[in-house]
């Protein structure tokens, strides 16, 4: 697959087929990945690949702390907590284009609860990735982290899978540490969905728009 191709057709998966992915598959997809740039090639990733009885222990822990209503508490904030134009519409259309293609309307709650709590189970995926950073680093490895993430999908993407990056997976991030045995000196950034898409799925049946070039660059001659 040509890296344009794997770039412009990426999306994020939100239906998975009950289909095994090799260790040795996530193991390539890694070493791929570990490539990407860092300042001074400091390297600050963190991988944590969960499949079988531990991907279903921690998403069930996760899912009963969401439906009991246990507050979030990321170790860092996604959003801001004051939204403005043009993220708000952005946000909106990002919703209603899931919602419609799975049929929800606005008004069933209960639904779109049951939509939402598929999350937490990485859309029924076999593979559950989990990234860290050492808490001692600043925004800049975080950039870092960011191009190796996307690494991570665009290899996924030549090895024939498909991801979902979630932040989701990041809501409660000592109960994971305390789950995996991993100290409190790693942030959890985000979790990835990884493995074989059900292209039949109405949430495949979508894409989101994205703002044209002229829209979003200058330039300076």
């Amino acid at each position: 697959m040509e890296v344009t191709d794997a770039i412009r057709n990426r999306k994020s998966t939100r239906a998975f087929l009950d289909k095994p992915v090799p260790d040795d598959v996530v193991t390539d997809i890694l070493e791929c990945a570990r490539w990407a740039p860092s300042g001074v090639n400091s390297q600050p990733w963190h991988v944590a690949v969960l499949t079988g009885e531990t991907k279903q222990q921690v998403a069930e822990a996760l899912a009963k702390l969401r439906a009991d209503g246990e507050k979030t508490r990321q170790d860092y904030e996604y959003f801001p907590s004051q939204i403005e134009e043009p993220y708000i519409a952005r946000r909106q259309a990002c919703g209603h284009a899931l919602y419609s293609a799975l049929g929800i309307k606005r008004n069933d709650i209960e639904t779109r609860k049951a939509q939402w709590m598929k999350n937490y189970h990485g859309f029924g995926a076999p593979v559950m990735l989990l990234f860290f950073i050492d808490a001692i680093l600043e925004k800049g490895s975080w950039v870092d982290m960011g191009m190796f993430i996307q690494n991570v999908m665009l290899a996924a993407r030549g090895l024939g899978l498909e991801t979902c990056p979630q932040a989701a997976l990041a809501e409660y991030p000592d109960v994971v540490r305390n789950l995996l045995n991993i100290p409190d000196s790693k942030k959890l950034i985000c979790g990835m969905a990884l493995g074989h898409a059900d292209y039949d799925d109405f949430t495949y049946q979508y894409r989101t728009e994205r703002e044209p070039v002229e829209h979003f660059t200058q330039w300076y001659r």
